[in-house]
C-alpha cells in the first residue's frame, strides 16, 4: 500500500508565487511597464528570463535573491503537512510539478529542511551564469494545446508513472494538490480511485466546478482544502483503511 502525494508548489507549499515573489529584489520593488507588459500568453518562462536579465543588469547577485526567497510564507498548515509526510515517508511518496524553477524551489525547501519530503521535483531548470546571471529553461516540450509551452503537468506525471511501474512501484491512490488552471490538465488523467484536492476559492477549484455544471465532470473524486490541516485530515483517513 503506497499512495503517491503531487503538490504544485506555488499558491499551494507556499502562500505566494515564487516568480512574482522575486521583484522585491528589483529597484524600487517595481519592474519598468516596457518589461511588464511583455510577457505573452503561455510563454511565462521566457518573461520570467527577461526580468532574470533585468535584475541581473541592476546587480542583484545570487545572495540577496535566496535572502529574499527564503521570506516567503508556507500556506496555512503547509508546515504540519510537510512535517506529517516526513514522519510518514514509507506510505507516501512525493513529488512537486511547478511553474516556477529549480533554483527558487530548492532555495525554500532547504531553508525550511522539508527537501527530503519530496522524492522528486519537476519544474524549470534554472542556474546562475558565470556572469552572476539567473537563467531559466523550458522544462520540456509537449503537444498538450491546453498548457503552456513550457510544461504540461499531465505528461510528468504520466512519465513518472510510467517510470515507477518500471521500477516495479504501482500507487493505491494518487492525491494531486494544487490551486491553479495548469493544474486541471493533470487532475483529468486521474482515475476514479485517485483524488484531486483543489485549493478553496482558487482557479483549479472553479475550473472543476465549471466541468460538473457542463456535465463532464473529472473522473476522480474531488476534496476541496483551504489549510495543510484539511490534507492532513484526509491522509490519516487513508492510513486508517
Amino acid at each position: 500500500m503506497k499512495f503517491l502525494l503531487v503538490f504544485d508548489f506555488d499558491h499551494t507549499i507556499i502562500d505566494e508565487n515564487s516568480d512574482t515573489w522575486i521583484v522585491k529584489c528589483a529597484p524600487e520593488k517595481n519592474l519598468p511597464n516596457g518589461l511588464r507588459n511583455s510577457y505573452q500568453p503561455g510563454h511565462w518562462t521566457e518573461y520570467m528570463g527577461r526580468v532574470f536579465v533585468y535584475l541581473g543588469d541592476n546587480g542583484i547577485k545570487e545572495d540577496e535573491m535566496k535572502r529574499t526567497m527564503t521570506t516567503i510564507p508556507f500556506t496555512a498548515g503547509m508546515v504540519d503537512l510537510l512535517g506529517f509526510i516526513g514522519e510518514n515517508k514509507e506510505l507516501f511518496d512525493c513529488i512537486i510539478v511547478s511553474d516556477s524553477n529549480t533554483v527558487f524551489i530548492d532555495w525554500i525547501l532547504k531553508a525550511a529542511d522539508f527537501h527530503k519530503v519530496f522524492d522528486e521535483v519537476f519544474t524549470n531548470p534554472a542556474a546562475f551564469s558565470s556572469t552572476g546571471y539567473l537563467t531559466v529553461q523550458n522544462f520540456h516540450a509537449h503537444h498538450c494545446a491546453k498548457c503552456p509551452k513550457n510544461l504540461c503537468k499531465r505528461k510528468v506525471l504520466k512519465e513518472f508513472l510510467d517510470k515507477q511501474l518500471e521500477r516495479g512501484v504501482s500507487y493505491t491512490q494518487i492525491v494531486y494538490i494544487g490551486d491553479g488552471g495548469n493544474d486541471l490538465c493533470p487532475v483529468m488523467f486521474l482515475k476514479k480511485d485517485d483524488i484531486a484536492m483543489p485549493r478553496q476559492g482558487y482557479t483549479l477549484e472553479k475550473k472543476i466546478s465549471q466541468l460538473a455544471q457542463d456535465l463532464s465532470p473529472v473522473e476522480c473524486s474531488v476534496l476541496v482544502w483551504s489549510s495543510g490541516i484539511d490534507i492532513i485530515s484526509y491522509l490519516k483517513l487513508l492510513m486508517k483503511e
